[in-house]
This record gives structure tokens, sequence and C-alpha cells, in this order.
């Protein structure tokens, strides 16, 4: 068995991040850290609803295998 390598986020950190999620779930939020499973810490996490709406959530960890998008909103 191999061993798991570490993600290419590091140009990532600090900067605000758009994430599509299983489920159809949309966030976005400031990527404070993440772990070689791309686990990720998102701060100042807003949900964005379908209905136009937009749920703030604070800090947040999200798995890695819910993940399907990540977009930079910022210049990396």
């Amino acid at each position: 068995m191999s061993k798991a390598h570490p993600p290419e986020l590091k140009k990532f950190m600090d900067k605000k991040l758009s994430l599509k999620l299983n489920g159809g779930r949309h966030v976005q939020g400031i990527l404070w850290g993440y772990d070689p499973f791309m686990n990720l810490v998102i701060d100042e996490c807003v949900e964005m609803v379908t209905s136009g709406q937009q749920n703030d959530n604070g800090m947040v960890v999200i798995q890695g295998n819910r993940t399907i998008k990540l977009e930079a909103l910022e210049q990396v």
C-alpha cells in the first residue's frame, strides 16, 4: 500500500475559496488548514442555499471525501 501524499493546497492558504460538496451543497470561506486526507478547515464559512439565502456557519471542518470541486475566489 502506498503512502498518502499531502494535497498541494499551500498556495490556497488564507485565500477565499468556493467549494462544491456532495449532496448539492455549495460553501465559500477562507482556507485555514488541511491535512494529507484533504480534510479542510474553513473559516468564515457561508453556505449558499438554492433559494438565494446564505447561512453563516463560522469555522467548519469539511471531510476530504465530501469535496467535489475547489475554486479560488482570490488570486493565488
